[in-house]
């Protein structure tokens, strides 16, 4: 047979005469680090039915088969962006490859802190009661950690691997005992019943749990016997060599020990005690997969458990290049009000203190702090102590938070006395991962005011900010986890911050306490509560203090955020003074602004934001300048940073054109917050809710900038599945033909 003979069956062979056409690509949908890929089949089979199919990945070149759509490939690598193409097969082999596909991004789902740590709150009910806090503990093990907050009781610890009913407590040298507190794990927290020997839920308190998830790099728990002669070494899965490792015999009555890498093999600290590291030469080693404890430290033939906590050791994240856990140190200089700053790299929710020495002032025992309870810039921090049964102290602001670590804000020395080793472990904010519906950012609710303390519920997620609203009276006040609850601020005025210890008590994981005042809950009186969430590209807040002494110095700071994006809109309020509410948005240029208490036209003003000199906001950082709207040294500032995610929220402007129009914000579900603000000529902050109703023919709004009465019974503003629309019945405010508009939409 000739060579072209040959050749000519060949190509008659790939075109179909034998072997398969290549298939039509589909959709490419990822899932965690699998990624379901449909198709259809060829329209010319060959010259055999079709025996399966293979999908290939690019990268990598991973494959998977099957009989037929949808093929799912699995072992994708986190961050790692794929495209895929298909391929036929029958008895004759395989035919050429579909076109690719759509390109997806695998994500560990196991990658993001909210998936593996949980602070939660929650009142007893001195019944059985479910804490969902998102945390699989029937998957995975994990520890339970709970404490009454408005009275004295232990703290009480259980977790997977010893049993929901087998406690410990961290305040005590107690062994192991059985309550009934903690029932049983689910795939998303927890179940309790009141137990009369321990308090866990009893309706006359008020309580938190910390839940830990084993996963590599971040936590894990190991039981084991220690033994009869000689050093204990045990193997462990955190993957990487602990930084700090809590040890409690669960037999018999017995301190517990803590390793911690910044004292180092040679010392150990109690859990229970306040005391200074003790010397103990070759108290422990630690490597990536082992732990040893020297023999003089345990009793023979006992049992333990260890609890090991990770230290700066990457994993998470889309790219799984961030941190989510630090067990580090720093000395205290003697500097008091927020001098001290400890960077992280991250912001962190919950810290664990202990100095190592014996510290010269108070605040030398383990103690506690998280965001959910609390942790304001300038206001004070409930705190809860490890090695204390005590009911939690609120006298004192101890520290702050910031986007990449935390601070010391004490008035005086304690907790950064002059040359004392601080201890700490520290867990990063969540969340980390994108939302992908609006409602885990946004939420309204309805409420009539009744003048007496209550909690409003409905929120769907714990709140970081609300803007509260009463509709006959409104004063569009501002309040948020980051400043203190307490703390009001006013859209329609540029007072000072002010206190309303009656306004908004504290924040819950649905919603916020509310006291009997009149800006949070007056009697008879008809209220909207927006609620915001912080989420990646999505809103973000940062607290900070001002560094420029005068305008025209030129001192400008660059300030650090967790918005991971660059900001579309920023707005600015300063605290400690009277100033205007700043709002630059990316649909103005470097220089321009606007005031969020003013309808006025919009201005120019390069000291504010980042001016003509830049930088532009990035995805970490955003200037401003030395004017004291936004920077006076010696003051305090507010930034609220919103950005764009596809179909959750989007920042964005149009042009009017007088008649019906919509405003595509990509989402699918329609817009349920909407705020317009004319940009070329004055006009109000409007706000419209579908809490409130965003319908044809009467579109309630309110105006953040005005101390005026909900206007309804008009047609201004509608919903639709892109976004929403402006309608020709609207004023020059909201749609004047060539007016320039900016918007902020939440799907």
């Amino acid at each position: 047979m000739s060579r072209r003979y040959q050749a000519a069956i060949l190509t008659a062979s790939y075109n179909g005469l034998q072997v398969p056409n290549a298939p039509t690509i589909g959709t490419a949908t990822a899932a965690g680090l699998s990624a379901s890929v449909t198709f259809t089949a060829p329209s010319n089979v060959g010259g055999s039915a079709i025996t399966g199919y293979t999908v290939i990945s690019s990268p990598g070149s991973i494959t998977a088969t099957g009989a037929s759509s949808p093929i799912t490939v699995s072992g994708l690598t986190s961050g790692t962006s794929y495209t895929f193409t298909v391929v036929a097969t029958n008895t004759y082999g395989s035919g050429p490859a579909s076109a690719a596909s759509n390109s997806i991004t695998a994500v560990n789902p196991d990658a993001f802190i909210e998936k593996l740590f949980s602070t939660w709150l929650y009142t007893g009910n001195d019944s059985t009661q479910t804490i969902t806090n998102g945390i699989n503990l029937t998957g995975n093990s994990g520890l339970v950690w709970t404490k009454v907050r408005n009275n004295s009781d232990s703290h009480w610890l259980v977790d997977t691997v010893r049993g929901a009913n087998n406690n410990i407590e961290t305040n005590s040298t107690n062994q192991q005992r059985t309550f009934i507190g903690v029932t049983g794990f689910t795939s998303s927290g927890y179940t309790l019943q009141e137990d009369a020997n321990i308090q866990i839920n009893d309706a006359r308190f008020n309580y938190v749990s910390w839940t830990f998830r084993e996963q590599a790099k971040f936590f894990d728990i190991v039981t084991f016997t220690s033994s009869a002669s000689g050093n204990k070494t045990f193997s462990h899965n955190l993957g990487s060599t602990p930084g700090c490792v809590f040890v409690k015999n669960t037999q018999t009555g017995d301190p517990w020990l803590v390793y911690h890498r910044s004292v180092g093999d040679n010392a150990y600290l109690s859990l229970n005690s306040t005391a200074a590291q003790d010397p103990f030469t070759g108290a422990f080693s630690a490597t990536s997969t082992t732990f040893t404890i020297a023999s003089g430290l345990m009793y023979n033939s006992q049992t333990y458990v260890a609890y090991l906590f990770a230290h700066d050791a990457g994993g998470f994240g889309v790219t799984g290049s961030e941190n989510v856990i630090s067990c580090g140190s720093y000395v205290g200089d003697g500097t008091t009000n927020g001098s001290k700053k400890i960077t992280l790299g991250y912001e962190p929710q919950f810290i664990i203190m202990k100095p190592a020495q014996a510290a010269p002032s108070g605040f030398n025992g383990w103690n506690m702090l998280d965001t959910m309870r609390g942790i304001p810039t300038g206001g004070y921090d409930p705190l809860l102590s490890a090695n204390s049964g005590g009911s939690e102290d609120t006298t004192n602001d101890l520290y702050s938070v910031e986007a990449d670590g935390f601070r010391h804000t004490y008035a005086g020395t304690a907790g950064n006395d002059d040359g004392i080793t601080y201890l700490y472990i520290a867990i990063r904010r969540g969340p980390m991962a994108l939302p992908t519906v609006g409602t885990q950012v946004y939420s309204g609710v309805l409420r009539t005011g009744t003048g007496v303390a209550a909690n409003v519920t409905g929120a769907g997620f714990p709140p970081d900010l609300v803007i509260l609203e009463q509709r006959i009276d409104p004063k569009g006040s501002f309040s948020d986890r980051l400043r203190g609850t307490t703390q009001i601020l006013q859209s329609y005025e540029t007072a000072v911050e002010s206190t309303d210890a009656n306004g908004v008590t504290s924040f819950s994981m649905d919603g916020m306490a509310v006291g009997s005042g009149f800006v949070a809950n007056r009697s008879s009186r008809a209220y909207v509560y927006w609620f915001f969430r912080r989420y990646p590209s999505v809103f973000d807040e940062v607290c900070y203090s001002g560094n420029s002494a005068s305008s025209g110095t030129g001192n400008t700071q660059l300030l650090n955020h967790n918005l991971t994006v660059p900001p579309e809109m920023i707005i600015v309020k300063r605290r400690s003074g009277a100033s205007d509410w700043v709002i630059w948005t990316s649909a103005l240029s470097a220089t321009q602004y606007m005031f969020l208490d003013s309808g006025a036209v919009l201005s120019a003003n390069p000291t504010f934001f980042f001016g003509t000199t830049g930088p532009t906001p990035s995805a970490t950082q955003f200037k401003v300048g030395d004017a004291y709207y936004t920077n006076a040294t010696g003051s305090t500032y507010v930034a609220y940073l919103f950005a764009t995610v596809a179909g959750v929220s989007k920042v964005g402007s149009y042009t009017g054109t007088g008649a019906l129009q919509t405003v595509n914000c990509g989402f699918t579900t329609g817009a349920r917050w909407v705020m317009v603000k004319r940009t070329d000529s004055t006009g109000d902050w409007y706000v419209w809710d579908s809490a409130r109703g965003i319908t044809s023919g009467n579109d309630p709004y309110l105006l953040l900038n005005a101390n005026v009465g909900e206007v309804t019974g008009t047609n201004y503003v509608d919903t639709t599945a892109a976004g929403f629309q402006v309608t020709a019945a609207a004023p020059a405010e909201i749609n004047a033909s060539g007016g320039t508009y900016i918007f902020l939409a939440i799907a």
